[in-house]
């Protein structure tokens, strides 16, 4: 037996609700070992009735079930387990529970005591649009494809997407430091060409190249890419960590958007029973951790998302957190212009377009598909945000 424990906490609590699979009996005690495995990790009935057991130990809050094989567990954990820190929160969430089948993250209760410790986005919503003279109506995003192509010829391209009106236009997640493109090559000139371009359209169109370095040139690439005039960051956090690109949101010397890119984060989400929900891990998360725009596939594409998961995404979105600000989702993935006017009736105007191989084709080029673009998205859109 440990002996009695006194700490000194707050009493500020956050809670997970996890949706857990199998009958009421196993989905319980799986939720008490929830309790246990994501904070001690030690036998409990070896701790005293003390402090550890009051406060360091998840609590079960409510247990509800959904279903003969699925329930939903709500457990509080004491503020002080996460030592303010992100990596810490994450690993209290889902750390070795994530090892277990039938366990799922489906929505995370924040107050906004726990939110205050975070700054999230930088600019949120509302700040990608002032930085885009856009108040209204959906923003645009276009990726430089495809891998292979030189320097100078996405720097071609991304000339066209800015004369298009294409508001981000960012790298392939692909395109990192190959030697089609080399980093220090490609983020000058498509700079320059994207400059070129607001120049004569009046616009202020961003280029916003792939930080996907190796740890150790992490942060020295983010910032020469601001040096040289970078208008954001594409972050992959399945790939650098959640905790890397929230680095990148806080520092000030940087100071750019952040554009999240969903690669490797899938098998979060690939089964209903384990992982995490779409809307915890594309929307909560991502604003957590600083992102100003959080892609992922949309449905109809060439993924297999639901409506309804990128629906739920767009709640994580907009979710109360605090003073941690809303952010754009920006659904992708195989869109093309027959998908716009389901998409703005899904989503409304609060939505980046990510719209990639469809502006390539035909025989008009990609500045007057880009037009076509924007005006379908806008003819779709109620009359008073015309």
């Amino acid at each position: 037996m440990i002996a009695n424990t006194s700490l000194q906490v707050s009493g500020e609590r956050f809670s997970v609700v996890y949706r857990i699979a199998g009958d009421q009996d196993d989905a319980r005690r799986r939720s008490e070992h929830i309790c246990i495995e994501q904070t001690i990790e030690f036998p409990a009935e070896l701790i005293a009735d003390d402090d550890i057991r009051g406060h360091v130990m998840g609590q079960l809050e409510s247990f509800t079930p959904l279903g003969e094989t699925l329930h939903e567990a709500e457990i509080s954990y004491a503020y002080e387990v996460t030592a303010s820190t992100l990596p810490q929160m994450i690993n209290v969430i889902f750390g070795n529970i994530s090892l277990q089948p039938g366990v799922c993250v489906h929505r995370l209760k924040l107050p906004d005591s726990f939110t205050a410790n975070f700054k999230g986005p930088r600019f949120g919503r509302t700040g990608l649009r002032d930085l885009c003279d856009e108040p209204k109506g959906p923003l645009f995003c276009s990726a430089l494809k495809p891998m292979g192509l030189s320097s100078k010829a996405l720097a071609d391209q991304a000339y066209a997407f800015a004369r298009g009106g294409i508001h981000f236009i960012k790298d392939d997640h692909g395109i990192s430091d190959q030697q089609f493109a080399p980093f220090r090559e490609r983020i000058p000139l498509c700079v320059e060409a994207i400059e070129k371009a607001n120049r004569e359209t009046g616009m202020n169109c961003k280029y916003v190249p792939t930080i996907n370095s190796p740890a150790n040139l992490f942060f020295e690439d983010a910032r020469w890419a601001k040096e040289q005039g970078a208008g954001g960051l594409l972050v992959l956090p399945g790939i650098c960590g959640f905790d890397a690109m929230r680095c990148l949101a806080d520092d000030d010397a940087l100071a750019l958007p952040i554009l999240g890119h969903p690669s490797l984060l899938g098998s979060y989400v690939a089964s209903p029973d384990s992982g995490y929900s779409h809307s915890v891990l594309f929307g909560q998360l991502m604003r957590l951790a600083g992102a100003d725009t959080s892609i992922y596939p949309n449905f109809g594409g060439r993924f297999s998302f639901s409506r309804e998961a990128c629906l739920s995404i767009v709640e994580g979105v907009n979710s109360e957190m605090g003073d941690i600000k809303p952010i754009f989702p920006s659904p992708g993935g195989g869109m093309n212009f027959h998908n716009v006017p389901d998409m703005i009736a899904s989503y409304g105007e609060d939505v980046m377009f990510l719209v990639g191989g469809a502006l390539h084709r035909g025989d008009a080029g990609i500045e007057e598909n880009c037009r076509k673009l924007r005006e379908l998205a806008a003819s779709e859109l109620p009359a008073s945000l015309h």
